[in-house]
């Protein structure tokens, strides 16, 4: 587990009990999370790395797993 997920996970840890849910575990569908997280989410994204979250990229594909923010964060810091 890289420093993202690890970061990630911590954060999910706010919302359910357990985060070390499968990395590719759509947490909308598993009813894990709702609307009120995702808006928390991107503003744990803006805050911890400093990444601007466009409206281009409130994909739901971004966001509906571990793995997905991880790779969303990955990308808008390169």
């Amino acid at each position: 587990m890289n420093e993202i997920e690890t970061k990630v996970r911590s954060f999910l840890g706010k919302y359910v009990s357990d985060p070390e849910v499968d990395g590719d575990l759509d947490l909308f569908s598993a009813g894990l999370v709702n609307s009120l997280y995702a808006m928390q989410l991107v503003l744990f994204i803006e805050q911890e790395y400093g990444i601007q979250v466009t409206n281009e990229d409130l994909d739901y594909e971004n966001f509906k797993s571990v793995q997905a923010i991880v790779q969303f964060i990955t990308i808008k810091q390169k």
